[in-house]
C-alpha cells in the first residue's frame, strides 16, 4: 500500500483529498504547515507528497527544496497559484508535475498513478514504449506502425528517452534541451519545438490533436503513452 503525505493548510480540502486517496487504497499521512511536512516526509518517508504552496509558516517551494535535498520521492504541487513563474519555480525546487486548483478528481488520480510508477521505476526508463498503433523500442532505437518500420532519427530518439524517463509527467524545456543538444543550447527552443514537431508527424494519428506528445505551455511536454506498454 502507498504512503502519501497530504501538505494542506484547508481542512475541507484534506478532507477531500483524504477521501479521494482512500478510495484508491492509498494510506494518508497529512500535515497541515511547511514545519509539520518535513517532520512527516522525514518519519513516514511516504511514497509521493501532494504538497499546496501557500501554507500558514511558509512558501511550500522551501518545503520541496528540503525534501528534495535528501529524497528522489515524486513530488506533486496542488496550487491555486496559476501563474506561469510560480509554475517553474516548484519545477527548479524539485516538483515532479502541477496541478492547479480547483482540480478534476479523475485527472489527479492519473498524475498520482504516473507519479508513483516513476518512483517504482526508480527513474529508470521504460525501453519499450507503445503509442497508439505505433510501438517503440528505444534500446533497440526501433519504430513499428501499421504500415511497417519507422525511421527516426538519433536526435528524435534521445528526446523519446529523456521523455520516457519521466512517463506522464512534465519535463521542463530546458532539461530536454540541456540533455538531448548539451548545456551550451539551453534556450534554444526553436529546435526543440522543430524536434517535437517531426515526432508528432510520425508518431501520432492526428498531430494536430496529439494524445502522447503533449504540450504543457510555457514548460515543457509530457509523454503519455498506453498503460498495456
Amino acid at each position: 500500500m502507498h504512503q502519501i503525505l497530504i501538505v494542506e493548510d484547508e481542512p475541507a480540502i484534506r478532507g477531500v483529498l483524504r477521501a479521494l486517496l482512500a478510495s484508491e487504497n492509498y494510506r494518508v499521512i497529512e500535515a497541515e504547515t511547511a514545519a509539520r511536512a518535513e517532520v512527516e516526509a522525514r518519519s513516514h518517508k511516504p511514497d509521493l507528497l501532494l504538497i499546496d504552496l501557500g501554507l500558514p509558516d511558509g512558501d511550500g517551494i522551501n518545503v520541496i527544496r528540503h525534501v528534495r535535498s535528501y529524497s528522489a520521492l515524486p513530488i506533486i504541487v496542488l496550487s491555486a497559484r496559476t501563474q506561469e513563474e510560480q509554475k517553474i519555480l516548484a519545477f527548479d525546487a524539485g516538483a515532479d508535475d502541477y496541478v492547479t486548483k480547483p482540480f478534476s478528481a479523475p485527472e489527479l488520480l492519473a498524475r498520482v498513478r504516473a507519479a508513483l510508477r516513476r518512483g517504482a521505476r526508480g527513474g529508470e526508463q521504460s525501453h519499450r514504449l507503445k503509442l497508439g498503433s505505433f510501438r517503440i523500442d528505444l534500446s533497440k532505437r526501433e519504430t513499428h506502425g501499421a504500415a511497417g518500420e519507422i525511421h527516426l532519427t538519433p536526435l528524435e530518439y534521445r528526446v523519446l528517452e529523456c521523455l520516457a524517463r519521466q512517463t506522464g509527467l512534465i519535463v521542463m524545456q530546458n532539461k530536454l534541451i540541456g540533455e538531448v543538444w548539451g548545456p551550451d543550447r539551453i534556450g534554444d527552443t526553436r529546435s526543440l519545438r522543430v524536434c517535437m514537431k517531426n515526432l508528432r508527424h510520425k508518431l501520432e494519428a492526428d498531430p494536430r490533436r496529439p494524445k502522447h506528445l503533449i504540450t504543457e505551455a510555457g514548460l515543457g511536454y509530457r509523454l503519455r503513452v498506453d498503460e498495456e506498454s
